[in-house]
């Protein structure tokens, strides 16, 4: 089973190389994704796959902070920010990054793609293309769009799309690529609207200020292991008192 599986991985990236006009198969190929909802806690996703697999300690995630992060969701915004924070890094020095020693390997940030992989159309792939171009990348990352409803890929300077054979390998792929950074940006977006709703719940109530609202959280795990606890289990725990234990339960 393995040895057929390692066939497929090779034969998905060599049909890869030649659709896509690549000099060698793309060993390293990263794919993006923007997840949004009513233009609340726009997020992006960025997955990995090394020689046709997932490579999950690469995966990173980003809280989108500019354009189109709350109100009226911009797509094209939102993916020129992530493109542009991930490939900043790969280009230039991490010293004096406050939060370079918080990341799990912040050398994968320099190691770069052999194909990158943007979900959607011509207007992702004209982003992509502009960001690789603003830090002199564009010679040396190819760059693709994948769009959903016909499965097109988009190359640049090509004016008709690109389709693969439905029955192909490297079709296959790049589905299995994009569904994989789908998933992982509706992950992120959904963990964030949680913490958003148990945070916005909890500061609602008088006498549960941050702290308080973390140590509970920790203690009882949910929102739902907070609302099941009694009024003593609740005034037990470090930094709570009998009366914010008894507004907290009413409240709930």
């Amino acid at each position: 089973m393995r040895r057929a599986d390692k066939s497929k991985q090779v034969l998905a990236l060599q049909e890869l190389q030649e659709a896509l006009g690549l000099e060698t198969p793309p060993g390293r190929i990263e794919c993006y994704d923007i997840s949004t909802l009513q233009g609340t806690n726009t997020v992006g996703s960025m997955v990995v796959f090394a020689e046709g697999t997932p490579r999950k300690s690469d995966y990173r995630r980003f809280k989108v902070r500019g354009r189109g992060s709350l109100g009226e969701p911009d797509d094209y915004a939102a993916m020129r920010e992530v493109l542009r924070r991930r490939f900043r890094r790969a280009v230039e020095p991490q010293d004096g990054d406050p939060g370079a020693r918080a990341r799990r390997s912040a050398t994968s940030w320099t190691v770069l793609p052999n194909l990158v992989i943007v979900d959607g159309g011509k207007g992702q792939l004209g982003v992509a293309m502009e960001v690789l171009e603003e830090f002199d990348l564009l010679d040396e990352v190819p760059v693709v769009g994948l769009a959903k409803q016909r499965e097109e890929l988009f190359l640049p300077k090509q004016s008709h799309p690109t389709l693969l054979p439905q029955d192909s390998e490297g079709l296959y792929l790049l589905q299995r690529i994009r569904d994989e950074a789908h998933r992982f940006a509706i992950s992120y977006h959904r963990d964030l609207r949680r913490k958003s709703t148990v945070a916005s719940a909890l500061d609602q109530v008088p006498g549960i200020g941050p702290k308080r609202r973390q140590v509970l959280l920790r203690t009882f795990g949910s929102l739902d292991g907070i609302r099941a606890a009694t009024v003593q289990e609740l005034a037990a725990v470090p930094g709570m008192t009998a009366q914010a234990a008894e507004a907290l339960k009413e409240h709930l």
